[in-house]
């Protein structure tokens, strides 16, 4: 299929409360040449970033786990999700802004990030970019307990837990989250920790 063209693009703000979602009508013009007027909603709540922390020595990963409404509504009998250390750019660089997040999320001060790809992780409605990164950690490394910001209400819990356990949780469906999984098979597939 060929990229369409697109005309007529109106958006219409139907809430602003925490982030944006819009109403977008747009014509698109299919293969055969034909418009076609469509309807789309897409949340708009900024880009981030995410991480995950490994140490190669001790086979280990570093992840957090969280309570999280969204997956609490639908079926997630606790609400508890086990991810990778993520947050939004809020205007900051990518690397800048995961270099943050590692510190306030797990306490760890890291310097040397690899970004691995940027992704959209739910393309048919939500507008994020998600960039993510691998980096290297270390004991020494920890410079504060984690847990997220005080002013963010995130009441993060620290996990290091060893690689091998970190991918039998995914496929034991323990580990759900899509970018966590993303990152824990770059390090598979890479030899990260072999």
């Amino acid at each position: 299929m060929k990229k369409g063209h697109i005309r007529n693009i109106k958006t219409e703000l139907l809430s602003d409360n925490w982030y944006t979602l819009n109403r977008i009508t747009f014509d698109y013009q299919k293969e055969d040449g034909s418009w076609e007027t469509q309807v789309r909603e897409a949340y708009d709540r900024g880009n981030g970033a995410a991480i995950l922390l490994y140490n190669k020595k001790k086979k280990t990963v570093v992840l957090t786990r969280q309570f999280r409404m969204p997956t609490y509504i639908n079926g997630n009998e606790d609400g508890m999700m086990i991810e990778a250390c993520a947050g939004l750019l809020d205007g900051d660089h990518p690397e800048a802004c995961i270099k943050k997040e590692v510190e306030e999320e797990t306490g760890y001060m890291v310097d040397d990030v690899k970004k691995v790809c940027e992704t959209y992780m739910s393309p048919g409605s939500v507008t994020e970019i998600l960039y993510l990164f691998v980096a290297a950690y270390e004991d020494t490394m920890k410079i504060g307990e984690g847990g997220g910001a005080e002013d963010e209400t995130e009441n993060i819990e620290v996990l290091e837990l060893s690689f091998a356990t970190a991918l039998k949780m995914v496929a034991a469906g323990e580990i759900k989250d899509a970018k966590t999984i993303l990152l824990l098979q770059y390090a598979q597939l890479n030899n990260l920790l072999a």
